[in-house]
């Protein structure tokens, strides 16, 4: 996992416009009955990561192994979350986590930040975000995160792939800050 792009083409994603994205997602999501997200800017940047990502993939072929394929979960982990934030079924306690969650994909500065070190930089984004909806479906309906999965394989079980590989990925310390950042230890 040492490796690290030829060029960095996210970093686009370190721009003013995200981190406003990221201050609306987190105060509509703070309110108990938030407004219409902005879907244009969430379709827009999850149209972003996810040509990113192919291109990367595709650049780097057989190098990148197992990790490609997660990878590639990372633009549906995205939207799930932001349509779970948007979806009125969803308690206000869980949009919080998911808006926050939602948030840490946009910043452009987090624990692996993406403008340094390319399309890997979103594993821990891809790692909160599953941490995230494994909280909120330990007390809330598979049925919902179902209804907006865009992946191909089945939610829950990428969900448990993601949590099963999710020291590889990042790193046994970097998962654990993570997962302090959730409240767990």
């Amino acid at each position: 996992m040492e490796e690290t792009p030829d060029s960095v083409d996210v970093a686009s994603a370190a721009t003013g416009a995200d981190d406003d994205f990221a201050r609306e997602i987190r105060e509509e999501a703070a309110q108990e009955a938030p407004e219409q997200l902005p879907r244009d800017r969430a379709t827009r940047f999850y149209d972003r990561i996810r040509g990113t990502i192919q291109r990367y993939v595709d650049g780097k072929g057989k190098v990148l192994g197992k990790t490609a394929e997660f990878l590639l979960l990372v633009p549906d982990v995205f939207i799930l979350l932001w349509r779970l934030t948007t979806d009125p079924r969803v308690n206000g306690k869980d949009k919080v986590l998911l808006g926050s969650a939602v948030a840490y994909y946009v910043m452009p500065f987090d624990l692996l930040p993406e403008a340094l070190l390319g399309p890997v930089g979103y594993l821990d984004d891809l790692v909160f975000g599953v941490y995230v909806l494994n909280k909120i479906l330990s007390s809330g309906d598979a049925g919902i995160v179902r209804e907006h999965w865009s992946g191909s394989d089945d939610v829950l079980e990428a969900i448990q792939r993601v949590l099963g590989a999710a020291d590889s990925l990042v790193g046994k310390d970097m998962a654990a800050k993570l997962r302090k950042m959730m409240g767990k230890s």
